[in-house]
């Protein structure tokens, strides 16, 4: 096998593992989703903060060992103004639609409409940016800063931003598990007689 085809065997599989434990953590119901916006579940928050964890973690500790050259690592170069405008898209599609590119993916391989409509949407709006780009292609290009991490931009060393972002990370389940309690009902058989 050549090395792109190695690649995309390993993409192809890690792709599936990570769809499965989406589904199995029930993020492939946009029920599910949905209660994130209104505090009453914040399972995305949680499953979504520690894959990022443990990869930075995972990633810092393969660095150290030497087993994995950071420096190799190509990032994305950064847009400010065209991504902050990207991602408020995505967040109001997200909103509106229920579901982000990779939980839509999974809520239609689990055989949900709702997710098959969103995931429509996005090939559809995917198009569409496709075909306007060069309407938009000076837009898409402003305000760079090359690729950047969140360490360099604010000048820490990259072991201090990691240990910011599971100190974050710390705070924000606890934070969570405080606003679920809030809204945690009680079950019937468990009310108290009058």
């Amino acid at each position: 096998m050549t090395g792109l085809s190695e690649s995309l065997w390993l993409a192809l599989f890690l792709g599936v593992g990570f769809g499965f434990f989406l589904e199995r953590a029930g993020l492939g119901s946009s029920v599910k989703l949905a209660a994130q916006f209104y505090l009453t579940d914040l399972a995305v928050f949680k499953v979504m903060f520690t894959a990022i964890v443990t990869a930075l973690v995972g990633l810092a500790a393969l660095s150290a060992l030497g087993v994995v050259d950071l420096a190799r690592i190509e990032l994305p170069r950064t847009f400010v103004l065209p991504q902050l405008v990207g991602g408020l898209v995505f967040g109001v599609g997200f909103v509106v639609g229920g579901y982000c590119p990779g939980t839509g993916c999974v809520g239609m391989v689990s055989g949900r409409l709702d997710a098959m409509v969103v995931v429509a949407g996005m090939l559809a709006g995917s198009f569409v940016f496709a075909e306007a780009y060069p309407l938009l292609a000076t837009f898409y290009q402003a305000t760079p800063l090359g690729p950047v991490t969140l360490p360099e931009l604010v000048g820490i060393p990259g072991w201090a931003g990691t240990l910011a972002v599971v100190a974050l990370a710390g705070g924000g389940f606890a934070l969570a598990e405080r606003i679920e309690r809030r809204h945690v009902l009680p079950s019937p058989g468990c009310q108290e007689a009058p």
